[in-house]
C-alpha cells in the first residue's frame, strides 16, 4: 500500500541474496515509495551496510537522500563518500540536518555541520533544525547548533521562533536557557501575538516562565485577542503559573477576549483553585471581585451557565450577596443549561425563584423548555410556581414542558392558552412520558385548538404513533371534525397511516349506523388517500364494502388519483369497482379523462383509455379531453388521444374553438402540428365565433412552422375575422398598427409582380380596413381569440381548486 517493491523489502530486511538476484532484473533501482524513499534509504535506515554496498553499485548516489540514515553515522559517512547530496529535501522540506536534530543524533549533526550544510535551512513549515531540536527537547543538539552560529530568533511561517518551541516543549527547559543565554528575544511575538511567556502559560511551564520574567519577559503583554499570559493560565487552570505571574506583578484587572477578566476564564473552565488565586489577589488589592465583561456577565454567570459547582460556590460567596442573585439572572442561565447542582448552590441564597426575564420567562419555564427534569424538580421543591405565564404568548411552564419530554409533577393540564393545550404540545413533540403523565392527570383528550384540531388530529398529522395509541386507549373521539370537517380518519388516510386507518375505521364502525365520513367539501377518506397516493390506505378503505362507492363530492376519488398522477391508486379503484367508474362526471361535467389530460399525466390517460374511457365526452363548456390537452400543450397526452379510434377533431367549445384553434391560440406549435397531421384540408378554414381561422391565430402567435403548414395545404389568406382583419393583418399588435399596415400594403400593390396571383387587390385591402363604428376594440389577443373557453386555465375559481 506504500508503493514498496520487492527490492525495498529486501533492503529493509537485510536480504542480501535476494537483492543480488532482483537488481539485475530491474530497469531502474531508483524507484521510490510513497514517501519518496528508494531501496537505498531503507537499507541505510536499518543500518544494513552490506545491502547498501551492493546497491551503491547501481544507484545514482549524487541524488540520494540522507534523511533516513541520519541515525547511522557509518552509513552516512558511506553515502557521503559516494557523493550523496547532504542538503536534499524530502516532500515536506526536511533536510538530513532536520532529521538528525529531531532524533538527537549529535554525532551525525556534528558530521553534517563539518560538511558546511546550511544550518538555518527551513522546511515547508519554516522550521529550522534549531526549531525541531527545541521542539523535541534535544538540548545537546541545541547547544551544538548555537555554537555553530544558528539563528536563535528566526521565525517560522507562523512567526514562532525556537524560543517559542522551547517554552512549550515538554523537555525544553534547558533548551530555553541556552537560547536566552545566547541573546534570544524573550518578548518576540508570533503572528497571532503570542510571546514565549504566553506559551508557558498554555502548557503550565512555570519554571520556564520564571526564567523568561527574570530575563526581561513582559508579564502583561497581550496577544491579538487582548489576552495576557495570566488570562491564558487562568483559561487552562495552571495555578502554579498563576501564582508566579501574580507574585511577579501581573494585572488581574486587565480585560482580555470579549472584555473578560482572568477570573471569568477560570470560572468558565471550572478551575476552582485558579478562581481562588484570582479572588485573593483582587481582595488583597482592593479591587471589586464582581467585575463584569463587555456583555455584563460576572464570574458567577459563567460558573452558573456551565454548571461548575465548586467555582460557583466560591465566587458566589465572595462576589454576590443573596439579594443580588435575582437581578443578575443567574438562575435563568443555570436552569436553561440544565445544571441542577449549580442551581442548588444558587438557591441556597433564598433568591426569588419566579422572577421573569425580559420577556417574563421564569427559571422554571426555561428548564421546562429545555427538558431539564432535575432542574425543574429542584425549582419546584424551592417553591417555583408552575402557573406563572410569560408576557408574549401567555405560556406556562407546563406548555413549554409539552414541547420537550419533561414531566412536571403535581401540575394539572389546565388549558390557559387559546391556542393549544399542554397535551397537544406533548403529542406533537412525541413525548410519550409527558403524554402519559398528562393523561393520568385527567387531561381532556377532545379539546380542540382554534383550528378545531384535537390531540388525536395532531398526533396523526405529526406521525406520533405511541401518543396516538395512548389517546385511542382513552377513547379519544375518532369522528370529531376540525374546522374543515376532517376527522381523524380523514387525516390518517391523508397521511398514509394505513394501520391506524384500519383501527380507526373499526372503532367508527363498531356501532351502526356508519356515519357519513365527509368533510365540509364533501371529500371522504377515500378521496384523500387517492389524491396523495397512499396505496395501503386505499386498500384498507376498499376492503370495507361501505366504501366501494363514490359518495360526497362529485369530483370522485378516481378524479383525485389521476389529476395527481397516482396511477396505482387509480388502478386499485378500477379493479375494485369496475370500468364503469371512468364515466363519472364532476359538477362541471368533467370525466377522469378530462382531469388526467388537463394535468398531462400520460400513464393515467393510458390507464383510462385501456378501460374504455370516452375521448369525445365534453364538459359543460364543450371541452373534450383532447381539446384540454391541446390548449395546455400536453403533447404526449394529445398523441395518445389522437391514436384512439374514432376521435372527433371537429368538436368545438361554447365559442366555436376546435382543438386546433386552441393550440394555435396558446402557441402550442407541437400540438398544432400533431392535430394538422390528422385533419383533412377542408377543416383548415373552420372559424370560431369570432370568425377566426387557425391561420389567424397561428400567425398572431408567431407559430412559423404551423403557418407554413397551413399555407402549404391551402389555408385561405383572405378570410376576414369579426374585426375585418385578414390573417396577415391579424399579426399586428394593435388595431392602429393593422390600419397602417393595410394602407402600406395597398400602396405597394401596383408595384408588385403580376405573378402574384391570389393577392388581394388594393381596393380589397382598403375595404378590409375596419370602420370606426365597427368596434372600439383592437384585434383580440392570441391568448384569448374570441374568448376560447378558459375553463381549463382559471381553476382557481373552481370549487375543486384543491385538486383540479
Amino acid at each position: 500500500k506504500n508503493w514498496q517493491t520487492p527490492l525495498h523489502v529486501s533492503a529493509a530486511n537485510k536480504a542480501l541474496r535476494c537483492a543480488e538476484v532482483i537488481i539485475p532484473l530491474l530497469s531502474s533501482v531508483n524507484v521510490s515509495d510513497r514517501g519518496g524513499r528508494t531501496a537505498l534509504h531503507h537499507a541505510a535506515l536499518n543500518g544494513h551496510t552490506e545491502v547498501l554496498q551492493v546497491e551503491t553499485k547501481n544507484f545514482c548516489l549524487a541524488h540520494t537522500s540522507l534523511h533516513t540514515p541520519a541515525g547511522h553515522l557509518d552509513v552516512v559517512c558511506l553515502l557521503v563518500s559516494q557523493g550523496a547530496e547532504i542538503s536534499c529535501k524530502d516532500k515536506r522540506g526536511y533536510t538530513p540536518l532536520h532529521a538528525a536534530a529531531s532524533n538527537g543524533q549529535i554525532a551525525v549533526v556534528k558530521r553534517l555541520l563539518s560538511l558546511a550544510v546550511e544550518i538555518d535551512e527551513a522546511n515547508a513549515f519554516g522550521n529550522t533544525a534549531l526549531h525541531v531540536a527545541c521542539f523535541n527537547g534535544q538540548d545537546a543538539v541545541v547547544s551544538e547548533l548555537i555554537n555553530y552560529g544558528a539563528n536563535v530568533s528566526q521565525p517560522n511561517n507562523k512567526g514562532f521562533t525556537p524560543l517559542h518551541f522551547a517554552a512549550a516543549s515538554t523537555h525544553g527547559a534547558l533548551c530555553l536557557e541556552f537560547l536566552v543565554n545566547s541573546g534570544a528575544d524573550v518578548n518576540v511575538q508570533s503572528r497571532d501575538g503570542k510571546s514565549p511567556l504566553h506559551l508557558t502559560a498554555v502548557h503550565g511551564r512555570f519554571t520556564r516562565s520564571q526564567t523568561l520574567i527574570q530575563n526581561g519577559g513582559e508579564i502583561d503583554c497581550v496577544d491579538k485577542d487582548g489576552n495576557t499570559p495570566l488570562h491564558v493560565a487562568a483559561r487552562y487552570g495552571h495555578e502554579l503559573l498563576i501564582n508566579t505571574l501574580i507574585t511577579s506583578g501581573a494585572d488581574c484587572t486587565r480585560r482580555g477576549v470579549h472584555g473578560m477578566f482572568p477570573l471569568h476564564l477560570a470560572a468558565l473552565n471550572a478551575h476552582a483553585t485558579c478562581c481562588r488565586k484570582c479572588l485573593e489577589f483582587l481582595l488583597q488589592n482592593g479591587a471589586a471581585p464582581s467585575l463584569k465583561d463587555k456583555q455584563g456577565y460576572s464570574a458567577v454567570h459563567y460558573a452558573a451557565a456551565y454548571g461548575h459547582r465548586h467555582c460557583l460556590k466560591l465566587v458566589r460567596t465572595q462576589i454576590c450577596p443573596a439579594s443580588a442573585l435575582g437581578h443578575f439572572l443567574h438562575l435563568h442561565s443555570t436552569a436553561y443549561h440544565g445544571h441542577a447542582q449549580a442551581l442548588e448552590v444558587l438557591l441556597e441564597g433564598h433568591c426569588e425563584v419566579d422572577q421573569g426575564d425580559e420577556v417574563g420567562r421564569t427559571p422554571l419555564m426555561l428548564a421546562a423548555l429545555r427538558g431539564h427534569t432535575d432542574c425543574a424538580l429542584t425549582l419546584l421543591n424551592h417553591g417555583a410556581s408552575p402557573r406563572s405565564k410569560d408576557t408574549i404568548r401567555g405560556r406556562t411552564p407546563i406548555h413549554l414542558a409539552g414541547i420537550t419530554p419533561l414531566a412536571l409533577m403535581g401540575i394539572c393540564s389546565m388549558c390557559v392558552c387559546v391556542c393549544r393545550t399542554p397535551l397537544m404540545l406533548a403529542v406533537m413533540g412525541g413525548h410519550v412520558d409527558a403524554v402519559s403523565l398528562l393523561l393520568e392527570r385527567e387531561a381532556s383528550v377532545d379539546l380542540a385548538d382554534h383550528q378545531g384540531l384535537t390531540a388525536l388530529h395532531l398526533g396523526l398529522l405529526c406521525g406520533q404513533e405511541e401518543c396516538v395509541q395512548s389517546l385511542v386507549e382513552l377513547e379519544a373521539s375518532v369522528l370529531l371534525g376540525d374546522s374543515r370537517g376532517r376527522t381523524a380518519i380523514h387525516l390518517a388516510a391523508a397521511r398514509g397511516h394505513a394501520s391506524w386507518l384500519s383501527e380507526l375505521l373499526n372503532i367508527a364502525c363498531s356501532e351502526p349506523p356508519i356515519p357519513p365520513l365527509q368533510d365540509n367539501q364533501g371529500y371522504t377518506p377515500l378521496h384523500w388517500a387517492c389524491y396523495y397516493g397512499h396505496e395501503g390506505c386505499v386498500e384498507v378503505l376498499l376492503e370495507q364494502r361501505d366504501f366501494r362507492h363514490f359518495d360526497g363530492n362529485p369530483f370522485t376519488p378516481l378524479h383525485c388519483a389521476v389529476v395527481n398522477d397516482q396511477e396505482t391508486c387509480a388502478n386499485l379503484l378500477l379493479e375494485a369497482m369496475g370500468s364503469k367508474i371512468v364515466t363519472c362526471k364532476d359538477s362541471k361535467g368533467r370525466t377522469p379523462l378530462h382531469a388526467a389530460a388537463f394535468a398531462g399525466h400520460i400513464d393515467c390517460v393510458q390507464l383510462l383509455l385501456a378501460h374504455s374511457a370516452s375521448v369525445d365526452d365534453v364538459d359543460q363548456s364543450g371541452l373534450s379531453a383532447l381539446i384540454m390537452a391541446a390548449e395546455k400543450g400536453r403533447v404526449e397526452v394529445l398523441e395518445a388521444l389522437l391514436t384512439s379510434a374514432n376521435v372527433n377533431l371537429n368538436l368545438t367549445d361554447q365559442k366555436g374553438n376546435t382543438a386546433l384553434h386552441l393550440a394555435c391560440s396558446n402557441g402550442m406549435e407541437e400540438c398544432a402540428l400533431l392535430i394538422l397531421g390528422k385533419l383533412p384540408d377542408s377543416a383548415l378554414v373552420a372559424t370560431n365565433a369570432a370568425l377566426q381561422t387557425p391561420l389567424h391565430l397561428a400567425a398572431r402567435s408567431g407559430m412559423k412552422q404551423t403557418v407554413q403548414e397551413l399555407l402549404s395545404r391551402g389555408a385561405s389568406v383572405q378570410v376576414l375575422d369579426e374585426n375585418g382583419l385578414t390573417p396577415a393583418l391579424a399579426c399586428a399588435p394593435s388595431r392602429e398598427v393593422a390600419d397602417c399596415l393595410a394602407l402600406i400594403l395597398a400602396t405597394m400593390m401596383p408595384f408588385c409582380s403580376p405573378c402574384s396571383s391570389g393577392a388581394p387587390s388594393p381596393g380589397a385591402l382598403l375595404k378590409s380596413l375596419p370602420r370606426q363604428a365597427k368596434s372600439t376594440q383592437g384585434p383580440r389577443s392570441p391568448r384569448d381569440p374570441s374568448g376560447p373557453s378558459s375553463e381549463g386555465t382559471t381553476t382557481e375559481n373552481d370549487s375543486d381548486s384543491e385538486t383540479f
